[in-house]
């Protein structure tokens, strides 16, 4: 009998634990690992199982091997706030996949703050600025006044999908990180879930990061950039799940979902607009035309500034409110560096990319950090345009090392399978 296939005790409750964290049936995970329910019930009664059996269980659901191991199931809290509560109700259990996300941009924030620490940057000045106590229609106009928007900076352009790019620049280019990712790393099997969370902010005055669920709707994401940048604005950093715009029960989101409001559609703008909008058939697709966000958030925006009354808001809304097709998940479809632009990021690419050819970021590190490695490492800089070789900075042509072999052979790094922590987490210095 050979070490793999010895028997094993393991902690039924543990082992119960991980099927559940995943959000998996007995009869689900038996078919993930080819064996019958019978076994996984089996195991979770008596413990008894062999190291090859609990590989596999610790694969099927994500779960770190040595917390099979562990005498009682590991607590695992989100490492930031979590937003998603609702009416009272406690907040679901974070999925492995959420939490290895938050991680992961976790890392990535630590890495860049302490680059541009050590590299002379200056903090960014509206981080942390406000308090959710504040006033929303101001924080909305310094948020447009941040990223150089007018009031009706969204009216000019043709659809949502050039307004979405365009605010997508504009953030990165005010010094924010911007993720969008629809699955765990590059890992395009495990799809996230936008149930579970539309987005999140990481609060830093040297790169503060906003994530967004690229899985969900289009005119969606619209709204959780905004939103998420009201976060940092404040200095909340957090999950949030929206639920389609109904009112949330936490102060700081309800702040936040006034300020994106404001940010997207404008209180002046709009009441100019409405006469014109209320006369046509339909002025929630009007408004929606006009500001690029969606109808629901176009009627949402006219009840806070009592131009329609709650009744008809929710009778809108609960006819509208399962229409449209998600936005298709990050697979491996599309075009391969359009997707990489914004799962990494403009920003964030760019300073890897500088570090490596340096010196300062050894190579192996820089392919963790962006998930690419080997020759589309190296292509990055040319294929997501000049923003790894920003004007006024030196570009070092070192060519990228060989791949290391803890990546596939499609050059790109699942980042999703290594360890993946908390506790390892590099602590902030303050400075």
């Amino acid at each position: 009998m050979t070490a793999r296939r010895a028997p094993l005790t393991l902690q039924p409750d543990v082992l119960r634990w991980a099927r559940e964290r995943a959000d998996f049936s007995a009869d689900a995970l038996a078919r993930k690992i080819a064996v019958k329910p019978e076994r996984v019930l089996q195991w979770e009664h008596s413990g008894a199982i062999s190291m090859a059996q609990a590989e596999k269980v610790a694969r099927a659901t994500h779960t770190p091997l040595g917390y099979l191991f562990l005498s009682y199931p590991p607590l695992e809290p989100l490492p930031i706030q979590d937003f998603r509560t609702r009416a009272g109700a406690a907040p679901p259990h974070p999925s492995p996949d959420l939490l290895e996300t938050v991680y992961a941009m976790q890392r990535r924030q630590d890495w860049l703050r302490e680059d541009l620490i050590e590299t002379g940057h200056t903090p960014l000045g509206f981080v942390g600025r406000h308090h959710h106590n504040g006033n929303y229609a101001a924080i909305a106009a310094e948020m447009r006044e941040t990223l150089g928007l007018s009031a009706d900076w969204a009216q000019s352009l043709p659809n949502w999908s050039s307004t979405l790019t365009s605010l997508r620049d504009a953030l990165d280019a005010a010094g924010i990180l911007v993720v969008f990712n629809g699955v765990v790393g590059n890992n395009t099997r495990r799809k996230l879930n936008p149930d579970e969370f539309q987005g999140f902010a990481l609060v830093d005055e040297y790169a503060p990061l906003i994530f967004v669920n690229n899985a969900d709707f289009k005119a969606a994401q619209m709204f959780t950039l905004a939103h998420e940048l009201a976060h940092l604005c404040i200095g909340e950093e957090g999950v949030s799940a929206l639920e389609s715009l109904l009112p949330s029960a936490h102060a700081v989101e309800q702040f936040c979902d006034a300020a994106a409001a404001e940010f997207l559609v404008s209180e002046s703008e709009l009441r100019d607009f409405w006469p014109a909008a209320a006369q046509s058939g339909d002025p929630y697709q009007q408004i929606a035309r006009r500001f690029k966000v969606s109808r629901i958030v176009a009627a949402r925006r006219a009840l806070d500034l009592e131009l329609i009354d709650r009744a008809t808001f929710f009778d809108f809304y609960n006819q509208h409110k399962g229409q449209g097709t998600p936005r298709r998940q990050d697979t491996d479809g599309g075009d391969f560096w359009n997707t990489q632009r914004w799962r990494i990021g403009p920003r964030f690419a760019a300073h890897v990319v500088r570090a490596a050819r340096a010196g300062r970021l050894p190579y192996r590190e820089a392919y963790a950090l962006t998930g690419l490695r080997g020759d589309n490492f190296a292509a990055m800089p040319e294929k997501m345009g000049s923003f790894a070789n920003p004007p006024g900075l030196p570009s070092v042509d070192k060519p990228a090392p060989a791949a290391h072999n803890d990546c596939d052979d499609t050059g790109i790094r699942d980042t999703s399978c290594g360890f993946h922590s908390n506790q390892f987490r590099q602590s902030r210095r303050k400075r």
